[in-house]
């Protein structure tokens, strides 16, 4: 077999987070008195962290404290909102199960906070991670390869036998500054064209055609 280990990015890729994201955020927008936000803004903001989804979102020229106290109404919301309109994309369950009966390793690797990476993979992907990776302040945010480097390690698995999987450029950065293969999918909150502009080994436009790639 070609991969032991697969390493998924969350939101775009696993899961379709859009519509709570871009929830949190209004509320958040609108506690602070600014101009909301629409769907395909916050579309394109979003693969950076949640510091820089609020940055994006705020107004330009939004000083630090009022962006801190933007987050802090983002999480307030989404901390019991995260998982309203949230949904795993089409085929993606059967695809971990695969992997897994096949006897691969399966892990997450994301820019979303952990707490909430920890929830919404307890609560829609149950025992079907053997590593869950978030955010946190003492691992610097993809495209740098902190967790990555910190999900192989736990793993104890080599680059060499890992491919990471995501939706977006930063996903195919983080790939290439991890030392590890990339399959882009076109499913999520980027176009075939970024993945392609970015250099992505392979791109998919259905969960089951990886298996196609991990044999």
């Amino acid at each position: 077999m070609k991969y032991s280990t697969v390493i998924f990015d969350m939101d775009g890729t696993i899961l379709n987070t859009l519509d709570d994201l871009h929830d949190s955020v209004n509320y958040a927008l609108e506690k602070m008195g600014y101009p909301l936000r629409s769907l395909d803004e916050i579309r394109s903001f979003v693969g950076n962290g949640v510091e820089a989804l609020i940055k994006r979102s705020v107004p330009q020229g939004t000083n630090e404290k009022e962006r801190e106290q933007c987050h802090g109404f983002f999480r307030e919301h989404y901390s019991v909102n995260m998982n309203n309109k949230t949904r795993p994309y089409e085929g993606i369950i059967d695809l971990i199960k695969g992997l897994r009966q096949r006897g691969l390793k399966t892990a997450v690797v994301s820019n979303k906070s952990e707490y909430a990476v920890i929830e919404l993979c307890g609560q829609t992907f149950p025992d079907l991670f053997d590593v869950i990776v978030g955010q946190t302040k003492d691992k610097r945010p993809k495209p740098a390869p902190d967790g990555v480097f910190y999900a192989l390690d736990k793993l104890g698995v080599e680059k060499s036998e890992t491919v990471y999987v995501g939706d977006s450029d930063v996903d195919v950065q983080t790939a290439v500054n991890s030392g590890l293969d990339c399959i882009g999918v076109t499913w999520g909150f980027r176009d075939r064209e970024v993945l392609e502009k970015e250099g992505a080994k392979y791109i998919i436009d259905k969960p089951e055609e990886m298996f196609d790639i991990i044999r």
